[in-house]
């Protein structure tokens, strides 16, 4: 191959490159909400998540972009696994539909008829409707045109490299020349980086003679192999979910790697048929398309029967990461470019926060030890996973996000500044404030426990998933300790000043009780404004993990105080009402 060749043919490739990513990204943007809404129904069973799988990587052309958005629904306890690894099977089989493009049109056509003008018409219209959907659309008719040009150029790269480099020689019967075919489609996935690229390049080759049939196909295995590099790159420092997902991508590539190797003969005879009922026996293309399909369909009838039993080996897996608290469960930087999936990740893990800060705050007041390792490490945790909000609030990209979504990330950030304070409090409640023992009759003693127990029923208030969660109820519950607040206070100062109590034992109770008012004061605002997020970025949480509980309806009109269903979060208020009863409530910090 001359330098010119060579750079023919890095030129295809890049201009290949470069129009899937156009594609993906224009066909996923213009899609909006339509792949959550398809990736939603996939939960319903796991025939419907690989049918999904299928659709979904058909519509976007990327079977890495499906599986990575696949992944970050798992993340957000959006997708169950055994629902994950169906669409991850299913996305195997929809990314054949490329081989297929190429075969079917790639070499019966004037590429560049279809190429330029798609490329002019696309990017006319990218530059007249800008960023939106109908602009995201010319973008991906750009990509298309460049998907095009990019196989043409590859085409007319590989004229004549037959007889500069004869493969046909390493391309015997015997199974070591047919495994190095296998390395080479390895190879070249991993360096490209793409399995529909290294698929094209192995295509356009096969039909210019210069791989055999047997080879392509072996490379073809080798391709599916090495496309596993891209999910395993990806869960690098990734949660659980995300690796245990990404898994379940390699596995299927190894396993039907090995089945169709093994098989390798019987299967090309089996192509060979399916090529004569389509009366295209001397289209090495097309036989190579039907190879690839029939490759990913085998897959997934050998895996079908196996997913039960890969899928509870898969939550053994990786179980270290979970067991840090502090250590973020939901925010993975897979979802973080797409900010409908970001949102779901930050509800998530808030969620996660709210109920590590409730169990801090209960064990504040109901412990009388000055110090506790167990509350110490909650309040390291929800310090570390404050930060990692902030970071991950921050790099959510704005662009295409609609105002409600951004003026709910904000709230966001004050939710988990909020949570972070109750933990402080309550361990201030603890540690400094030793009031000393009070006769267990007395009065001020039945106040203080009475209190007590009407902090811990009002911190279970602020859980925003309770099927009876609303906030005018947690509202009133806050004015009610309120009440028992000041009516408590005010009784150790007329103590302290008849001395029924020591001045200092008076300090001391008053502080602590401070604590505890400013504890349930933080705890009531991260549950309002919570659900206020909830609300703004139309996002609901999922009981049990595996259901997806969408709010795809309009926002709640103001003061509807609508109920809807056990597992939603939108309080009866709307967010108008919770900052003004927020502001209210934080007038009356001790």
């Amino acid at each position: 191959m001359t330098i010119a060749g060579a750079l023919n043919f890095l030129g295809g490739i890049g201009l290949f490159l470069l129009g899937m990513r156009l594609m993906t990204d224009g066909l996923t943007t213009a899609a909006g909400d339509t792949l959550r809404v398809i990736l939603g129904a996939a939960t319903r069973s796991r025939l419907r998540a690989i049918f999904s799988g299928i659709l979904i990587t058909a519509l976007v052309q990327s079977s890495s972009a499906v599986i990575f958005t696949t992944i970050g629904f798992v993340n957000a306890s959006l997708l169950a696994l055994p629902q994950a690894v169906g669409v991850i099977f299913g996305s195997n089989l929809g990314t054949t539909l490329t081989s297929w493009i190429v075969a079917l049109i790639g070499f019966n056509l004037d590429l560049q008829i279809i190429a330029l003008p798609a490329i002019g018409i696309g990017m006319a219209l990218s530059v007249a409707l800008g960023k939106g959907q109908y602009g995201a659309l010319g973008r991906a008719l750009a990509g298309f045109g460049l998907f095009f040009l990019g196989i043409d150029v590859l085409k007319d790269a590989f004229d004549g490299i037959g007889d500069v480099i004869d493969l046909h020689r390493w391309a015997g019967e015997g199974v070591l020349n047919l495994l190095l075919f296998v390395l080479l489609g390895i190879v070249l996935t991993v360096i490209i980086q793409s399995s529909s690229a290294a698929l094209t390049v192995i295509l356009t080759a096969t039909a210019g003679g210069l791989i055999p049939l047997p080879a392509a196909a072996a490379m073809v295995i080798g391709a599916n192999v090495g496309t596993t590099s891209t999910a395993l790159f990806a869960v690098f420092d990734a949660t659980a979910t995300a690796r245990r997902a990404a898994m379940s991508h390699v596995i299927f590539n190894l396993v039907v790697a090995v089945v169709s190797f093994v098989l390798l003969s019987p299967l090309l005879v089996a192509v060979h048929a399916v090529a004569l009922s389509f009366g295209s026996q001397d289209q090495l293309a097309m036989s190579l398309a039907i190879f690839h399909t029939l490759v990913n369909l085998l897959g997934i009838v050998v895996m079908w029967p196996l997913t039960p039993r890969l899928v509870a080996w898969l939550e053994t897996r990786f179980t270290t990461l979970e067991e840090d608290e502090s250590r973020p469960r939901f925010l993975d930087r897979n979802v973080q470019s797409t900010p409908s999936l970001a949102l779901d990740a930050l509800a998530q893990e808030l969620h996660r926060m709210h109920g590590m800060a409730r169990r801090v705050a209960r064990e504040a007041v109901s412990t009388e030890e000055p110090h506790s390792p167990q509350l110490t490490s909650g309040h390291r945790a929800l310090e570390n996973l404050n930060i990692a909000i902030s970071e991950f609030a921050s790099g959510i990209p704005r662009a295409g996000m609609s105002s409600a979504q951004l003026a709910a990330l904000p709230d966001a950030q004050r939710v988990g500044q909020y949570l972070v304070n109750v933990a402080e409090h309550a361990l201030e409640m603890i540690q400094d404030h030793q009031e000393g023992e009070l006769a267990p009759s007395s009065a001020l003693a039945v106040e203080r426990n009475h209190l007590r127990a009407t902090a811990v029923s009002l911190l279970d208030l602020t859980q925003v998933d309770r099927p009876d969660w609303k906030a005018a109820t947690l509202a009133q519950a806050r004015r009610d300790f309120e009440t028992d607040y000041q009516a408590l206070k005010a009784g150790l100062l007329h103590a302290g000043t008849s001395g029924d109590v020591l001045p200092r034992r008076m300090a001391s109770m008053l502080e602590r009780l401070s604590d505890l008012h400013r504890v349930v004061d933080q705890a009531t605002k991260s549950a309002v404004y919570l659900d206020r997020y909830l609300t703004e970025s139309r996002v609901q949480l999922v009981s049990p993990p595996g259901s997806i509980v969408r709010g795809q309806g309009p926002l709640p009109q103001q003061g509807s105080g609508s109920q809807q269903g056990p597992d939603s979060q939108q309080g009866s208020r709307s967010p108008q009402g919770s900052q003004s009863s927020t502001d209210q409530e934080g007038s009356n910090v001790a």
